[in-house]
């Protein structure tokens, strides 16, 4: 077992930062544009390193599978972006921003880099405001600032129901002023299918023209992955269709570590499933946990009532009642769990999915009825739009309905403070890597690193490698290059030839629907190795029945799918097989044998206080599990409390 090694400053945690760039070797101005620089992913964290990167000098190119960088799936976030600005006065500071993060991830989170992070947010809205993101403001025109889950003080910038979408513009502004300055090259719709590795190096990665067919490498100096999580292994889940896993997949297989794969964040604010036909999840912004309350009957009689109709003595405002100090802003983690149990005790409300509830309400009636109906449409008038033409029901007349749906991963590629992976010269940025939020995530914090890393960290520890490495010239003729690319294209061909009768999509519903399963909100031994016992043998059907249609020389949606079904397969396994081997309860990891008796994730850190960072050894032998050992020398691991 190898111990990893974070190479994380030593010092006084608000000087490490600091102290890391000023020993970082620097790149002359001049000699900048010599190095190129290869950015996979243009959403918040990929967007804002190549705009950045560009502005600097470097010879940048920025490849996404989008037709543009602006359908980033960045779009779709909604509540807001933290920060420790205290503009309300209501005390908060970089410490408690980090505190709050720290122990919201369940104690599972790496100090330094939580610091930073804390450090950098303060940066990140002045940046954002100096592009012209329209942030919400006070009468005064003060910038406004909302709660989130996890944190009893109001540090949440937001822009309606909108955030992520501004600050996606205001990121896809930056890179389309550097595109037009020459220092950045958009490749849309090209899908990454390989990292190149040359002499141990990241020197590039093997594309695929999504229009043309297209598979060609590109060789750089260094490469960058920002290309997001890997929620969509569910099939349900709140991410876009188009989500996958394939290019850290890919990396992870050439030798990058995986680091905590059972790490999946099931968001409490989510339409709760309506049929067997849907294909993606819809997220309502944790936002409305500010003014909504979260309830349901205290009796089964009442589930199928009209809402209106239950008086307040019938109704059970659980959050509230079990959770007084935080009470509807628990973390996502804590907040999914309890909707989940009232609903097995018989109280979900809505249709019956199935047989069963599965929703609780979000109930705006007390928030309209004190702030008036124009103040609360001023806040999320968007969403409650969204709602309604998703369910046809008016949320200003009736209660949301809610159910916890997969959303965001903590997991990802291992990375040092430099945000490098165990592959020398690949950095990775934002959702894709593992490093920030520990075993849950705060709302609000995904955009706070995704910018964090593309315009502030990445650029400085990217200069440094460059700086302090001897790269060889390298061309696409070079025989690790060509490898690469053949690799690819006999993948591509196996997955056109196998013939079979099952579609990509009818794989991925019954893996997703195993994950959720056995992997999913809560877990424990028996269903989890009743899950690494069933998906192998449904990988192995999926290699012998799957069905492609047409060519790998046009514009092949199924082909497509079956690529990122393939990846996957794969990565479920490794989710169920980090999931029992972390025999312990944290965050997101609830393993039903660890409960303590409130019903709360038991952790146990004598056994697990460290990252599990996994190496690909092949599809058929078992991966070899390393440790990154964490240290607190601030922030001390306790039982964690919302009450």
């Amino acid at each position: 077992m190898t111990v990893l090694d974070a190479r994380a400053p030593s010092g006084p945690i608000d000087a490490r930062w600091d102290r890391r760039r000023f020993e970082m070797k620097l790149v002359n101005p001049a000699n900048r544009r010599k190095f190129s620089i290869i950015v996979v992913g243009s959403g918040l964290a990929g967007g804002a390193a190549a705009a950045t990167l560009g502005e600097l000098g470097y010879d940048v190119r920025c490849f996404c599978y989008q037709d543009s960088p602006r359908r980033a799936h960045s779009i779709a976030a909604q509540g807001g972006i933290n920060a420790a600005k205290n503009y309300q006065n209501d005390g908060d500071s970089v410490y408690r921003l980090f505190h709050d993060t720290v122990k919201g991830g369940d104690f599972r989170a790496r100090e330094s880099n939580v610091y930073r992070l804390a450090q950098l947010s303060v940066n990140i809205i002045d940046q954002c405001v100096a592009q012209g993101v329209p942030f919400a403001r006070e009468y005064g025109g003060l910038l406004a600032n909302r709660s989130f889950g996890g944190a009893q003080v109001s540090r949440t910038f937001y822009a309606r129901g909108q955030t992520g979408q501004q600050l996606l513009l205001g990121a896809y502004q930056a890179l389309e002023r550097q595109v037009a300055a020459g220092t950045v090259k958009m490749y849309p719709r090209h899908e990454m299918m390989d990292v190149v590795v040359v002499g141990g190096r990241a020197r590039g990665i093997v594309t695929r023209d999504l229009v043309t067919g297209a598979i060609e490498a590109h060789v750089a100096d260094v490469v960058v992955l920002a290309t997001g999580g890997y929620g969509n292994v569910f099939f349900l889940s709140t991410n876009a269709k188009g989500c996958n896993t394939t290019a850290i997949w890919r990396a992870h297989r050439r030798g990058a570590l995986f680091a905590n794969p059972c790490f999946t964040q099931i968001h409490p604010t989510c339409i709760p499933v309506a049929g067997d036909y849907q294909s993606k999840l819809t997220l309502m912004s944790e936002s409305l946990r500010n003014d909504g309350r979260v309830w349901v009957p205290r009796g089964a009689e009442d589930c199928g009532a009209d809402p209106a109709k239950i008086p307040e003595d019938r109704r059970d405002y659980y959050l509230e009642r079990i959770y007084p100090s935080f009470g509807n802003l628990v973390p996502r983690d804590i907040a999914s769990r309890r909707a989940k149990e009232m609903c097995d005790q018989g109280r979900g409300v809505g249709p019956e999915v199935a047989g069963v509830r599965r929703g609780v309400y979000l109930d705006f009636r007390d928030a309209i009825q004190r702030l008036g109906r124009q103040t609360v449409a001023e806040r999320y008038g968007n969403l409650f739009e969204m709602y309604e033409r998703i369910t046809g029901e008016d949320p200003f007349d009736v209660p949301m309905r809610i159910y916890p749906a997969t959303h965001y991963t903590m997991g990802g590629l291992w990375v040092n403070y430099d945000l490098e992976s165990t592959i020398p010269g690949l950095f990775v940025g934002g959702e894709a890597n593992f490093s920030d939020h520990g075993a849950n995530r705060l709302g609000a914090s995904a955009l706070m690193q995704g910018l964090a890393d593309g315009y502030f960290v990445l650029p400085a520890t990217l200069g440094h490698y460059l700086g302090a490495t001897k790269l060889e010239k390298l061309t696409a003729e070079h025989a690790e290059v060509r490898g690469a690319v053949e690799e690819v294209r006999a993948r591509v061909d196996k997955l056109l030839s196998i013939g079979g009768k099952r579609s990509p999509d009818s794989f991925h519903r019954e893996l997703g629907a195993l994950i959720w399963d056995n992997c999913g909100m809560s877990r424990n031994a028996a269903n989890l190795e009743r899950a690494l016992r069933r998906i192998p043998e449904l990988r192995a059907e999926f290699w012998e029945n799957l069905a492609v249609v047409g060519s790998g020389s046009e514009l092949n949606q199924v082909l497509e799918k079956a690529s990122r079904v393939a990846d996957f397969m794969e990565l479920g396994e490794l989710m169920c097989r980090d999931a029992l081997s972390r025999d312990e309860s944290c965050g997101c990891h609830y393993r039903e044998e660890h409960v303590t008796p409130e019903g709360e994730a038991k952790r146990d850190d004598a056994g697990f206080q460290h990252v599990a960072a996994w190496e690909w050894r092949g599809p058929d032998a078992e991966p070899v599990r390393h440790q990154e050992a964490l240290e607190f020398e601030l922030v001390k691991p306790v039982q964690r409390s919302y009450v």
